[in-house]
C-alpha cells in the first residue's frame, strides 16, 4: 500500500513538472512568434514609407501653390482693360460666353485648365500684380490684376432658339412598274449639342447647337411598308463616337429601290463645319436596317 502511495505521488510530481515544461515552451514560442510579427510589420512600414507615390513614379511636376494664391482675382487685358478671367480658389470663371468653372491647376509654369478639351497655357512671366502668358496659337497676352474682385463680367453661354417647325421632304422611285414614295420629316429636338472653340486671347468658347430626330417612312399607294425614328446615336457603329459627340443628324434622303430593299442617305455634319458624314441606310423588306459609310 505504501509502495502504491509512493508511485501515484511521483506519478503527480512529474505530471505537473511536465505541464510547467509545455507551459514555459509555448509561452517562449508565443513570444518568439510575436517578435517575428512586430519585425515584418516595422519592416513593412518602413516599405510603405519610402516607396514613391504614383505622381512621383509618374514624373508629374508637383502644383505650384504659391503661383495659384498669387493667381486669385480678377485679370484685365493691359490693351482693352477689359476682364478676361477671375480665378477663385482652384477654379477659373471666364469673361467668355462660358459663365461656369472650370478646374485649374499650376505646374511647372504652365496654366493648365480642365475643360471639356484640356488646354494648357504657358506662362511667359508672372508676379503678384501681373501675368503674361502664351496662347495655343503662339501669341502673348499681357495681364494684370483688378483692384477690385467684386467686378461684373461674363455672360451667359447664347443658347439659339428652338422652333417646332418640321421640315418635310418626300420623293417618288419607280421600281418594277410599282411606285414607291418616300418621307423624311426633321424635327427639331431640344437635345443639346456643345461645341468647344478657342477665342482669340486663348480662352475657350461654348457654342450650343440642337440636335434632330427625322422619321422615314416608304409607302406604296397608300400601304405603309416601312416607318421608324432615326436619331444620331443610331449610327454609332459606322461614324466615330468622337465626331457624334459635337455632330447633329442634320438631313436625310430617299435615294433608291432596288432587289436589296428601300435606300435613304443620311447626313450628320459638324456645325459650322464643312466636316460631314454621308451614311447610307440600306432597309430589307423585313425592316431591317444596315448602315454604311460612303
Amino acid at each position: 500500500m505504501k509502495t502504491l502511495r509512493n508511485f501515484w505521488t511521483n506519478s503527480m510530481l512529474f505530471l505537473r513538472k511536465d505541464q510547467a515544461t509545455v507551459r514555459r515552451k509555448t509561452g517562449n514560442a508565443i513570444d518568439d512568434c510575436m517578435k517575428k510579427n512586430r519585425f515584418v510589420v516595422f519592416i513593412i512600414l518602413m516599405c510603405t514609407a519610402c516607396a514613391p507615390s504614383g505622381k512621383e513614379e509618374q514624373g508629374m511636376p508637383e502644383i505650384d501653390s504659391a503661383a495659384i494664391r498669387e493667381l486669385q482675382g480678377v485679370w484685365l487685358d493691359d490693351n482693352t482693360e477689359l476682364p478676361l478671367f477671375r480665378i477663385k480658389g482652384d477654379s477659373i470663371y471666364y469673361a467668355s460666353q462660358i459663365n461656369v468653372p472650370m478646374p485649374f491647376t499650376v505646374r511647372n509654369d504652365t496654366l493648365m485648365v480642365q475643360s471639356v478639351v484640356p488646354i494648357n497655357y504657358p506662362i511667359e512671366e508672372r508676379g503678384m500684380y501681373f501675368l503674361r502668358y502664351r496662347t495655343l496659337a503662339g501669341d502673348v497676352v499681357s495681364l494684370h490684376k483688378a483692384e477690385s474682385d467684386t467686378l461684373s463680367f461674363g455672360t451667359p453661354a447664347d443658347v439659339p432658339e428652338t422652333t417646332d417647325k418640321v421640315t418635310s421632304k418626300d420623293s417618288v422611285i419607280m421600281y418594277g412598274g410599282e411606285r414607291f414614295r418616300g418621307y423624311a420629316y426633321i424635327n427639331p429636338t431640344r437635345m443639346k449639342v456643345i461645341r468647344m472653340g478657342v477665342s482669340e486671347e486663348g480662352l475657350p468658347v461654348e457654342n450650343i447647337y440642337f440636335d434632330n430626330i427625322i422619321h422615314i417612312c416608304i409607302y406604296k399607294g397608300r400601304e405603309c411598308l416601312f416607318a421608324r425614328d432615326i436619331n444620331k446615336k443610331m449610327f454609332s457603329g459606322v461614324v466615330p463616337d468622337d465626331f457624334l459627340q459635337t455632330a447633329i443628324l442634320s438631313d436625310m434622303d430617299f435615294m433608291a429601290v432596288n432587289e436589296a430593299g428601300f435606300w435613304y442617305q443620311a447626313t450628320i455634319c459638324v456645325p459650322d463645319e464643312t466636316s460631314c458624314y454621308n451614311v447610307k441606310l440600306n432597309i430589307s423588306r423585313e425592316g431591317e436596317i444596315k448602315y454604311s459609310v460612303q
